[in-house]
C-alpha cells in the first residue's frame, strides 16, 4: 500500500481518502477485480474519460450552491491537476477533466479544506441533490427549499443503504410550482407546498430520461417535511432490495415502477418503515446560513458603452427577488465551459458586491444572487471585463448541451460542436429569439439524455446515419413537443426524424422559420400539440436523405478529421483476478464497518453494513456457481433454492428469514449484536463452501 496522508481534520472523509488511495495500489497491484474497482472509484467521482490514461473529476455541489471560497479552491484544483477550464454539469455540479488516475486522493484532499466533496458524485449512489436555482429569493417560492436539500445531501452522503445500488439515484427540489427543478424527470422530486401553514412536499417518484424516459409519479400529494428524510430511506431501501442489478439498461427506479405498479410500490415501502432509525426528522432552518451581503460604502461610478447592449441584458439576465432591493443576475456559460482566471475573479465580484456566493444552474449558467439594485451597473461594467454579459440569459439562444464526443465515454457525435453552430443560426437570423424563453433547446451526443435532449422543446440527440456504400457519418436524431408542464406534469418529446448532423442548422431554421409564421401567437408546446409530429416529419423529410452526401458531411462539428464511430478507448484493462474472492473482501470490509458503526452507537448503519454482507457473500457464491443475480431479491430466494433447500449448506431457519430480519425488527442494540454474528458466520460458511468445491 502506498504511504499517503492527509492534512483533514475530520477524521470519516480522511479515512475516505486514505482508502481511494490503497484501492488505486491495490488496483495497480491486481488486487482488485476491474469491475470493483471501477464501482469503487465512480463512487468518489473519478470517471474515467474518453481519452487513454486520464480521468475526469465530478465535484459535488450541492443544489449548485458554491460558497466564494469554494470557487476558489476548485479554481487551484483545476490549474494543479487539470488543465485550468471548468465544466458547469446539468446536475449543478462541477467538472474537470484530464486528471492522473494516482493523483485524485490529493485532489480530493485539497478540495475538503473548504468543504467541497467528490464522494457519490458518480456510481450507483445518490447522486447531487439538485434544486431551483433561485431558491431562496423566488418570488413565488412558499419557503426556502435549501435546507431540506442540504439535510437529505448531508443525511445521505455516506449512508450505507445507497453505497451500491443498481443504478443512479437523483432527487431534486422545486421551489414553486413553476418545477424548475424538473421534479418529473428524477428518482425523487420533491416539489414545495404549504398547506395550513405546515410546510411539505409534493413527491414525485421513478422519473428518468435516457432512451425509454419515463414521467415520474405522484407518491404523495402532500408530505409534511419532517417525513421527506424517512420516507427516502424507505424508497431507498425499497430500490436496492427489488431494483435490477444484472442488466444496467433496466436497472434505473423507473423500470421497478413499470414493473410492479405505483400500489406495490407504495406497500413495499411501507413495509420498509419498521426498519428505518426514525419516524420523523425534522429540519432546524434557522441553522441554515443565512446570506451575508457585503457592504459597500461609496458606489463607484462607472460608464457604460453601450448602452442598447446594457439595456438588452438587463431585459433577459436580471432575476427579480423577493428580497426587497434586490436582483439576481444570471450569466450565460456558453455550453458551461469558463477558466479559473475567470472564475477567481468572479469569486472576488460576489465578496465584493453580493453574498460571497454564486448559483450553477441546470442549465449550466451561473446565478449571483442578493445583488442591491444601486449596483446593476457596476456589476454589469465589471462582469463585462470578464466576457461575461452575454445576453440571453435562459433563452431560446441558451443552449444545452453534453460534454459529447469531446470528452466522454459513450458519446457517439458532437454536442458541442452543433450547439455553437445552432446559436450562431439563432444570433445571426432569428434575433428576436433573445428574448424568447418559451423555446428550450437542448442537446445530447448520445441516448443517455445527459443534455436532456427528450425534455426540450426541440431536442437533438447525437446518433450515426450510414449510407449506401456503408460509410458512416454523424446524425442527429431531432426531437420536437417535450414541455414541462409544472406542478410535475410534463410531455417528453417525439422523434420526428433522423439527419446527417451538418443538416442541424438547416432543421433548425426550418422549425423557427415555421414557429414564427404559423404559430399565431401559441407557446411552443401548444404550436407542436396542434400540428401534430407528421406535419414537421413531412417538412424535415427531405433532410434525412443519405444516398449521396458531399464529403464535409463525414466531418463532425468542432472537428477537422473524417468520422469514425467510437465508444470512446475503454478504461485501465486492469489484470484478471478472482472476482468472487474480491467480493468475499468487500464482505470482510462491510462486517468491519457494521462493527464500527455499532460502536458508534449508529445501529442502524451496523445492520445494513450487516446486511450488505449477507447479500454481497451470498451474490459470490451464486455467481460461482453461474446463478441468476439480477436483484437482491434474486439472491436471496436463489441462495435458498440451489444451496439451503439442498441442504449444502446449513441454515436451519433458511436464508431468506435470516438476512430479512431486518425488515421485522426496530434497530435496537440487541438485534444488532445478533445480526452482526449472523453476517459473520455467514460469511464464514460461504468461504467454506467455496474452498471445498473449488
Amino acid at each position: 500500500m502506498q504511504s499517503f496522508r492527509t492534512e483533514i481534520e475530520n477524521p470519516i472523509v480522511e479515512k475516505d481518502i486514505i482508502d481511494l488511495a490503497n484501492k488505486i495500489d491495490m488496483f495497480h497491484n491486481g488486487k482488485i477485480d476491474e469491475e470493483k474497482f471501477r464501482s469503487l472509484r465512480l463512487a468518489r467521482g473519478v470517471y474515467g474519460q474518453r481519452q487513454e490514461g486520464v480521468q475526469m473529476i465530478r465535484i459535488k455541489l450541492p443544489y449548485g450552491r458554491v460558497r466564494s471560497n469554494q470557487l476558489r479552491r476548485i479554481c487551484a484544483v483545476s490549474d494543479e491537476y487539470s488543465r485550468g477550464r471548468l465544466h458547469i454539469t446539468t446536475r449543478q455540479d462541477i467538472q474537470i477533466h484530464y486528471v492522473d488516475l494516482n493523483r485524485t486522493p490529493e485532489l480530493w484532499a485539497e478540495l475538503e479544506k473548504d468543504e467541497v466533496t467528490l464522494r457519490e458524485a458518480c456510481g450507483n449512489v445518490v447522486r447531487n441533490v439538485t434544486a431551483s436555482e433561485t431558491a431562496g429569493f423566488d418570488v413565488n417560492e412558499p419557503f426556502d427549499v435549501q435546507p431540506y436539500a442540504h439535510a437529505i445531501f448531508e443525511e445521505f452522503l455516506r449512508n450505507p443503504i445507497c453505497q451500491e445500488m443498481g443504478r443512479k439515484f437523483k432527487v431534486s427540489f422545486s421551489s414553486t410550482d413553476e418545477d424548475t427543478g424538473l421534479s418529473y424527470l428524477h428518482d425523487i422530486g420533491f416539489i414545495a407546498k404549504l398547506e395550513n401553514g405546515v410546510r411539505g412536499f409534493k413527491v414525485m417518484v421513478a422519473g428518468g430520461l435516457g432512451s425509454q424516459p419515463h414521467l415520474a409519479e405522484v407518491l404523495y400529494e402532500f408530505l409534511p417535511a419532517d417525513q421527506i428524510i424517512p420516507t427516502m430511506n424507505a424508497i431507498l431501501r425499497v430500490f436496492d432490495r427489488f431494483g435490477e442489478r444484472k442488466s444496467r439498461a433496466k436497472a434505473r427506479m423507473k423500470f421497478l415502477m413499470a414493473k410492479i405498479g405505483l400500489e406495490a410500490f407504495k406497500e413495499l415501502v411501507e413495509e420498509q418503515r419498521i426498519a428505518v432509525p426514525y419516524t420523523s426528522v425534522p429540519v432546524d432552518v434557522d441553522a441554515f446560513p443565512e446570506p451575508v451581503v457585503a457592504e459597500v460604502g461609496e458606489i463607484p461610478s462607472v460608464e457604460i458603452k453601450d448602452l442598447k447592449a446594457f439595456a438588452q441584458w438587463k431585459e433577459t439576465n436580471l432575476i427579480p427577488q423577493k428580497q426587497a432591493g434586490f436582483v439576481a443576475i444570471g450569466v450565460k456559460v456558453l455550453l458551461g465551459d469558463f477558466y479559473t482566471d475567470k472564475a477567481r475573479l468572479l469569486a472576488d465580484l460576489v465578496d465584493k458586491y453580493a453574498a460571497g456566493e454564486i448559483r450553477l444552474t441546470l442549465r449550466q449558467n451561473i446565478v449571483i444572487p442578493f445583488v442591491k439594485e444601486e449596483l446593476v451597473e457596476v456589476m454589469y461594467a465589471e462582469l463585462e471585463k470578464l466576457g461575461f454579459v452575454q445576453a440571453g440569459y435562459n433563452k431560446a439562444v441558451d443552449i444545452t448541451a453534453c460534454p459529447g464526443t469531446d470528452t466522454c465515454n459513450l458519446g457517439i457525435a458532437s454536442s458541442t460542436g452543433i450547439a455553437e453552430e445552432l446559436e450562431k443560426v439563432i444570433a445571426a437570423e432569428f434575433p428576436q429569439y433573445l428574448n424568447n424563453e418559451d423555446v428550450v433547446i437542448k442537446i445530447s451526443g448520445c441516448m443517455n439524455a445527459c443534455g436532456q435532449h427528450n425534455m426540450a422543446h426541440i431536442g437533438f440527440q447525437g446518433m450515426t446515419i450510414r449510407t449506401k456504400d456503408k460509410k458512416v457519418a454523424p446524425a442527429l436524431q431531432v426531437l420536437l413537443g417535450g414541455a414541462n408542464l409544472g406542478n410535475g406534469e410534463a410531455r417528453f418529446s417525439d422523434k420526428v426524424v433522423k439527419i446527417p448532423s451538418r443538416r442541424g442548422p438547416e432543421a433548425l431554421r426550418r422549425i423557427l422559420t415555421d414557429f414564427d409564421a404559423n404559430g399565431n401567437g401559441k407557446s411552443f408546446e401548444a404550436y407542436y400539440a396542434e400540428k401534430g409530429e407528421r406535419y414537421f416529419y413531412d417538412f424535415l423529410t427531405d433532410l434525412s436523405e443519405a444516398e449521396s452526401l458531399p464529403a464535409e458531411y463525414f466531418i463532425d462539428w468542432g472537428t477537422n478529421e473524417e468520422y469514425v464511430k467510437a465508444i470512446g478507448v475503454g478504461e485501465c484493462a486492469g489484470v484478471v483476478i478472482d472476482l468472487i474472492e474480491t467480493l468475499f473482501l468487500e464482505s470482510d470490509e462491510k462486517i468491519a464497518n457494521a462493527k464500527e458503526s455499532f460502536e458508534n452507537g449508529v445501529y442502524s448503519d451496523a445492520l445494513y453494513h450487516a446486511y450488505s454482507s449477507q447479500i454481497n457473500s451470498a451474490k459470490a457464491i451464486l455467481l460461482a456457481e453461474n446463478k441468476k443475480t439480477n436483484t437482491q431479491a434474486d439472491i436471496v430466494a436463489g441462495f435458498d433454492k440451489e444451496f439451503v433447500e439442498t441442504g449444502l449448506i446449513n441454515i436451519e431457519e433458511g436464508f431468506a428469514k435470516q438476512v430479512y430480519a431486518i425488515n421485522n425488527n426496530a434497530p435496537s442494540k440487541q438485534f444488532a449484536i445478533d445480526y452482526i454474528a449472523s453476517a459473520k458466520a455467514f460469511l464464514a460458511s460461504v468461504r467454506a463452501f467455496r474452498a471445498q468445491n473449488s
